[in-house]
């Protein structure tokens, strides 16, 4: 490293402004999300200290962590600064909050609302760049027995085979079950096939005594229900 690039390390910034310090002196809550970030960037370039190099990446997705989490390695290795090391932390912190956030909605097995599947659900549909549908088991008391990809890159009838949701519901002897599926487009409007799908599987249950309860639409920000938009 040169001595001009070394300048810009973290270790050699004034204690005030060093936010590795800040954090252990005053705890991680009073931390900006660019000082977060700088922490893992470690040092910035010879002309931008890491948390100025951090700004810009934020500001490049609206300061939202949930687009930086949509980002590759090769997204990140467009800007000035990050290299393969810089790039990989960013993605693998950012990853292991999501697993953490997954584990945390895992631990909230009983379904109450559709904002409680949303809840469930969204770590996993809310960062993807493609459609997947999904299929949550419920049993009598509204507690989830099993979650299950039906199918993945779509959302229409012929990628969706009703025959294998009841399948498994059978299995599991669950007596209900809640469809979701997300919009990578960020549209929260049911499209004609996601209806027609609904009714389909909505339909096929009744046959068998097994109620579909509700069908998410599910985004990275918010999610739309069927069933509270009497769709259903």
């Amino acid at each position: 490293m040169s001595e001009e690039n070394h300048s810009f390390s973290i270790k050699n910034w004034s204690e005030d402004d060093r936010p590795r310090e800040k954090l252990i002196a005053k705890g991680k809550d009073v931390l900006s999300d660019a000082e977060l970030v700088a922490i893992l960037f470690g040092s910035g370039s010879k002309n931008e200290s890491a948390v100025d190099l951090s700004k810009r990446v934020l500001s490049s997705v609206g300061n939202n962590l949930n687009a930086l989490a949509k980002l590759e390695v090769g997204d990140l290795l467009k800007f000035n600064g990050i290299g393969e090391a810089k790039a990989v932390a960013i993605i693998t912190a950012l990853e292991l909050g999501r697993r953490r956030r997954s584990e945390l909605a895992r631990e909230q097995y009983k379904v109450s609302s559709s904002r409680s599947v949303y809840e469930l659900m969204q770590p996993i549909l809310g960062d993807l760049h493609y459609e997947e549908f999904w299929v949550l088991y419920l049993n009598n008391s509204n507690k989830v027995l099993s979650k299950m990809q039906l199918s993945k890159g779509g959302i229409t009838g012929t990628l969706v085979d009703s025959r294998l949701v009841f399948q498994k519901a059978l299995e599991l002897k669950a007596t209900s079950i809640i469809l979701s599926h997300n919009h990578p487009s960020g549209s929260l409007t049911p499209s004609s096939a996601d209806k027609q799908l609904t009714q389909k599987i909505k339909l096929a249950g009744a046959a068998l005594d097994i109620k579909v309860l509700d069908h998410l639409i599910i985004t990275q920000s918010d999610y739309f229900s069927f069933a509270d938009n009497n769709e259903l």
